[in-house]
C-alpha cells in the first residue's frame, strides 16, 4: 500500500473542537444578532426619522371661515364642499359653495377655496374667490377630480329672466397654474 500524500488529519490543531472554539464562535454569532437587531426598521406605520414622508393635513373646515359675502347681516348658508389638493402640495384645501341664507328663492352662490389657518385652532382662511356672488350664478355639481375644481353654474340671460329658472348653463373648471386659478369652460345656454 502506497502512503498518502495527505498530512493525517489528527495532527492538524484546527480540527479538534474544543470548549473555547466554540465559546469564541457562540460570542461572536451573539455579537452580530444583536447590532442587526439595533438596525431593523421601525415597525409598519410608524413615523420614524427624517425619511418618513410628513402625513397630509386634514381639509380645512368650511364653516366658521370668513367669507367675503355681505348678507346684510343674515346668516351664511354652506351649499355645498369638496376637498383635494389643489395646488400640488402635498396637503387638501377645501372649495365651498356658499351663499346668503334665504327664506324663498335663490340666492346667489359664492366659490371660494380655503386652506387651513395660520395657527392650530385657527379658522380655514379664504385664499380665492371661483365665483362672485355678484354674477348672480347658481352653482351645482361641485367636485375637485385630479387637482382641479369642477362645478357646473346656473345664470340667466337677462334681469327679465325669473329668479326661479336660469336660463344658462355652463360647464367650468379651475386649475392652479401659475400662481393664480385658471377657469376653463363652456356654455351651454337653454332656451326659454
Amino acid at each position: 500500500m502506497q502512503p498518502s500524500a495527505a498530512p493525517d488529519l489528527a495532527d492538524l490543531a484546527h480540527t479538534h473542537a474544543r470548549a473555547g472554539h466554540w465559546l469564541a464562535t457562540a460570542t461572536a454569532t451573539a455579537a452580530v444578532v444583536a447590532l442587526a437587531g439595533l438596525f431593523q426598521p421601525g415597525p409598519a406605520g410608524a413615523t420614524a426619522g427624517p425619511a418618513a414622508a410628513p402625513r397630509p393635513a386634514p381639509a380645512p373646515e368650511a364653516t366658521g371661515a370668513g367669507y367675503p359675502l355681505d348678507c346684510g347681516g343674515g346668516a351664511v348658508t354652506i351649499a355645498g364642499r369638496a376637498t383635494g389638493d389643489l395646488d400640488g402640495d402635498g396637503n387638501p384645501e377645501t372649495v365651498a359653495v356658499v351663499h346668503c341664507e334665504a327664506g324663498s328663492g335663490t340666492p346667489p352662490s359664492g366659490v371660494y377655496v380655503l386652506t387651513r389657518g395660520k395657527g392650530d385652532g385657527d379658522p380655514a382662511r379664504v385664499v380665492a374667490t371661483l365665483v362672485e356672488p355678484g354674477r348672480l350664478q347658481n352653482v351645482t355639481g361641485l367636485a375637485v377630480r385630479d387637482g382641479a375644481v369642477h362645478a357646473t353654474l346656473l345664470g340667466y340671460s337677462s334681469p327679465d329672466v325669473p329668479s326661479c329658472c336660469p336660463d344658462e348653463k355652463e360647464q367650468v373648471s379651475w386649475r392652479w397654474k401659475g400662481g393664480a386659478f385658471v377657469r376653463s369652460g363652456q356654455a351651454d345656454a337653454r332656451g326659454a
